[in-house]
C-alpha cells in the first residue's frame, strides 16, 4: 500500500457567494450601495472577482436614469404645489 499523507486542501469556509457570479439582486444591491457610497469589502471583492462589468454598467445606467426621472418628478410636484 502506498499510503502517503495528503495535504489538506485550503477551501475557504462558506464561500458560496464567492464561487458564482453575483445574482441580479446582488448586482442591484451593489449598485445602490455604490450610489450611496457604502460598499463593504467582501461584496466589493466578490463583484470585481466574479462579476461581469457589463451587468454593473447596465444596472448603473438604469439606476441613474431612474434617479434623474425621480428628481424631475419631485421638482414638478414641488412646482405644482408652489403655485
Amino acid at each position: 500500500m502506498n499510503a502517503q499523507p495528503q495535504e489538506p486542501t485550503q477551501e475557504p469556509a462558506n464561500n458560496s457567494d464567492q464561487d458564482h457570479s453575483p445574482t441580479t439582486t446582488q448586482i442591484i444591491m451593489s449598485v445602490l450601495a455604490a450610489a450611496v457610497g457604502v460598499q463593504n469589502r467582501k461584496n466589493l471583492e466578490r463583484d470585481f472577482q466574479h462579476g461581469k462589468p457589463r451587468a454593473f454598467v447596465i444596472a448603473g445606467i438604469i439606476f441613474t436614469v431612474l434617479f434623474v426621472l425621480l428628481v424631475i418628478c419631485a421638482v414638478q410636484v414641488a412646482l405644482h404645489f408652489a403655485k
